[in-house]
């Protein structure tokens, strides 16, 4: 066996070695997340990202281990979005966004088919609009051509017309805009009920469904279907109880004028 040969075999064995470390972390990761997710934790949405980034540093480039690493950090974003004011949240919040946005940039590098991934970056860059005209003129084609990839290869994935709908939940301003965004999410709901019959793997991501249902009443609320909106934030609330966003929104809904 020449000295090059066995260098290789080396250097295999040692990369083998580095990605099924990186599975690991990677498994722990998503268990990290899911528990932040049902109790909407911050601090376990950061232990989930610091595990995360060692994953993406003890592998050979992986699209999924930076898929997941700006998913946890668009979580921390909400998370700290949605908490009481505080001085930090905002830079924090702010500071996780931008993080996600460079995760995510990532992976549709190493992988520009990643559906969940391009809508995510779609939705991000919505949500960096905020209003703005001037804002909307930088990031409104990298909006555009997000959604658009994402849709090439994601159009049956749940999460990519959860994010979907969301998004044109937040930029619709009347009601023929609030109809498409109910039309989108409710395909998603629909999508998201498919895949709950689908095996999981270790690494696939089922995260979405309740805030789909949240969106869905938030959409109804907006359209003057307070029925409807109740109805679907008490299921939003079934799946997961933490979900304050719905808590919320089933209160306005039920509350005597």
């Amino acid at each position: 066996m020449s000295r090059w040969l066995s260098i290789l075999i080396l250097f295999t064995a040692l990369a083998a070695q580095a990605d099924g470390r990186a599975d690991q972390l990677t498994v722990a990761g998503i268990a990290e997340f899911t528990a932040a997710y049902q109790a909407w934790d911050g601090q376990r949405f950061s232990a989930a990202t610091e595990i995360f980034r060692q994953a993406t540093t003890n592998a050979s480039a992986s699209c999924t281990n930076y898929y997941w690493l700006g998913t946890a950090q668009f979580h921390l974003m909400l998370q700290l979005q949605n908490i009481a004011p505080n001085p930090t949240n905002a830079p924090a919040a702010e500071a996780a966004m931008d993080a996600a946005v460079e995760a995510l940039k990532t992976a549709v590098k190493l992988d520009e088919r990643h559906a969940e991934s391009h809508a995510l970056l779609g939705t991000l860059y919505g949500m960096k609009i905020n209003g703005s005209v001037l804002r909307a003129a930088w990031f409104g084609p990298r909006v555009a051509k997000h959604r658009g990839k994402a849709m090439e290869s994601g159009a049956h994935n749940p999460r990519v017309q959860y994010l979907l709908g969301m998004c044109q939940f937040h930029t619709a301003k009347k009601p023929a805009a609030w109809r498409e965004a109910l039309t989108t999410l409710l395909a998603a709901e629909e999508l998201f009920a498919a895949e709950a019959e689908v095996t999981r793997g270790p690494l696939d991501p089922r995260w979405g469904y309740d805030s789909c249902l949240t969106f869905i009443g938030r959409t109804y609320e907006l359209l003057g279907q307070r029925k409807e909106a109740a109805d679907y934030f008490r299921k939003a609330l079934a799946v997961h109880p933490a979900d304050h966003l719905a808590k919320e929104g089933l209160k306005r809904v039920t509350e005597k004028k």
